[in-house]
C-alpha cells in the first residue's frame, strides 16, 4: 500500500451477504441454519431480552439481520406481510396529513389508502411522477409523506428517484419507494436519498411462494423507532416459521433473480414481435419510456413484463388460462412463472375511471418470469398467442 494511502474495509459481496446470516440463536449446536423459535413467550431475564414475540423474536433478529446486509442500510423491521408494513407506516401519519402518491401503485395500497387510512383523516393526492409537474406538487402542496413505487405495478413506470429525493429534501418530506418489483440486488432507493425501502419479502426475497412477510428499510434511527413500535403495539408481526422460511428463501436471491431476470429480457423481445401483441414494456427495452432513468437507476431490466394484448376480455382471459407453463395467480417474484390479469386481479378495487386514466384495461396482461427453461417459456407464449389470431 502506497504512502498515505487509506485501506479500505472489505466488504463481502452481496451473494455472501444474502447466505452468511451470522448469529443464529443456537452458537452452542453448531447448527449452519437457524433453528425454528416458535415460542410465544420467554422466561424473563434472558440475556438476549426476548420476552414475548410481538415484542420480538430471535427469528425476526436474524432475518432483519440479513435484509439490512443486503440493502446496505442501519436498520431493518420485518413485518407480517407487505401490507403490514404499508400498514405500520401509513399509522405514524396523523390525521390532516397529506400523502402524496404515484398515481400507479398496488392496488392494495390504494385500497389502504382510499378506504382505510381516509376514514382517519389521512388525505392522498395522486400525480404522475414522471411527469416534470410532480416537482411542483411537491413544493405546493408540501406533503406529510411522497409514496412512490418504481417500476409501478403494472405498468411498469421507471420514476426518477434521485431527482424526487431532491425535491422532497428542499421541504424535509420523507419519501417511502415500495421496492418490491426491484429488490435491493437492482435498485437501492436509501442510496438514492429515500428515507424507508420498503418490500413485500413475500415475492422475491423468499421467492418460493410459501410465506407472507414485508420488510421496512431506513437509515435513520428515528424510522426505525417508529417501525419497531408499529411492529409490537399494532400487532404486525410475522411468524418465526415464516422468517424461517424467508431466512431460507432470500439466500439463494441472487442465483434466481440473475436467472429471472434473464429469462424476462428474452421474452419481453419475443412478445414484442409478435403480431398478436400491442405492445410491451419492460424496463431495459430502447422501446420504454424511461429506458433512459432505468438504465441509470436500476442494475437490470428485472423479472416483471407487461404487455397489451390485441383483443378483448374474453380473448385475454382465454390466453392466460391457455398458458401451461404461466400459472394465472396473483403475486409474483417465485421461481415459478405467473400471469396476471390486473384489471379483474391485482387492481380489481381500483375505480373503473382511474383504470381508464392509467391505461389499465381488459386487454393488459402482467408476467412474473420465473426460472424454467427459456425455450419451454418461449413456446408456452407463443401457442397461447398463436391461438388468438
Amino acid at each position: 500500500m502506497a504512502s498515505g494511502e487509506s485501506k479500505k474495509p472489505f466488504i463481502p459481496g452481496i451473494s455472501t451477504r444474502a447466505i452468511h446470516h451470522g448469529k443464529s440463536f443456537a452458537e452452542e449446536t453448531g447448527t449452519v441454519m437457524p433453528p425454528i423459535f416458535p415460542s410465544s413467550t420467554f422466561a424473563y431475564g434472558n440475556k438476549e431480552g426476548f420476552d414475548y414475540t410481538r415484542s420480538g423474536n430471535p427469528n425476526f433478529r436474524i432475518l432483519e439481520s440479513v435484509i439490512a446486509s443486503v440493502e446496505d442500510c442501519k436498520y431493518a423491521t420485518i413485518f407480517a406481510s407487505g401490507v403490514s408494513a404499508i400498514t405500520a407506516i401509513a399509522s405514524s401519519l396523523q390525521s390532516g396529513d397529506l400523502v402524496l402518491c404515484e398515481e400507479n401503485l398496488y392496488g392494495c395500497t390504494v385500497r389502504l389508502f382510499e378506504q382505510v387510512f381516509s376514514k382517519f383523516g389521512i388525505q392522498t393526492s395522486w400525480v404522475d411522477f414522471t411527469d416534470a409537474s410532480s416537482h411542483e406538487a411537491i413544493k405546493t402542496l408540501k406533503p406529510a409523506m411522497i409514496w412512490l413505487e418504481s417500476p409501478t405495478n403494472p405498468l411498469l413506470k421507471v420514476i426518477d428517484l434521485e431527482k424526487i429525493c431532491e425535491e422532497a429534501a428542499k421541504e424535509q418530506t420523507p419519501v417511502v419507494v415500495d421496492n418490491t418489483f426491484a429488490t435491493a440486488l437492482l435498485q437501492k432507493p436509501l442510496e438514492l436519498g429515500a428515507t424507508i425501502s420498503l418490500m413485500s419479502t413475500t415475492k422475491y426475497i423468499n421467492g418460493h411462494s410459501d410465506a407472507l412477510g414485508g420488510s421496512v428499510c431506513t437509515n435513520s434511527s428515528k424510522w426505525q423507532n417508529r417501525m419497531t413500535f408499529a411492529q409490537k403495539a399494532l400487532g404486525l408481526q410475522p411468524s418465526p416459521f415464516d422468517c424461517w422460511l424467508i431466512t431460507r428463501g432470500i439466500k439463494t436471491l441472487p442465483l434466481r433473480m440473475e436467472r429471472q431476470v434473464n429469462n424476462a429480457a428474452a421474452l419481453a423481445d419475443i412478445l414484442a414481435n409478435h403480431p398478436s401483441i400491442k405492445w410491451v414494456r419492460y424496463p431495459f427495452r430502447s422501446d420504454h419510456p424511461q429506458q433512459e432513468i432505468a438504465l441509470r437507476q436500476m442494475n437490470s431490466g428485472g423479472a416483471i413484463i407487461t404487455a397489451c394484448l390485441k383483443g378483448d376480455l374474453v380473448k385475454t382471459h382465454l390466453f392466460c388460462k391457455t398458458l401451461k407453463y404461466f400459472t394465472l395467480a396473483e403475486s409474483l417474484g417465485g421461481i415459478e412463472s405467473l400471469v396476471c390479469h390486473p384489471a379483474t386481479m391485482t387492481h380489481a378495487a381500483v375505480s373503473s375511471e382511474m383504470k381508464s386514466h392509467l391505461g389499465i384495461d381488459n386487454s393488459l396482461v402482467r408476467f412474473s418470469v420465473g426460472c424454467e427453461d427459456i425455450d419451454d417459456l418461449s413456446n408456452d407464449l407463443k401457442l397461447a398467442l398463436n391461438q388468438l389470431q
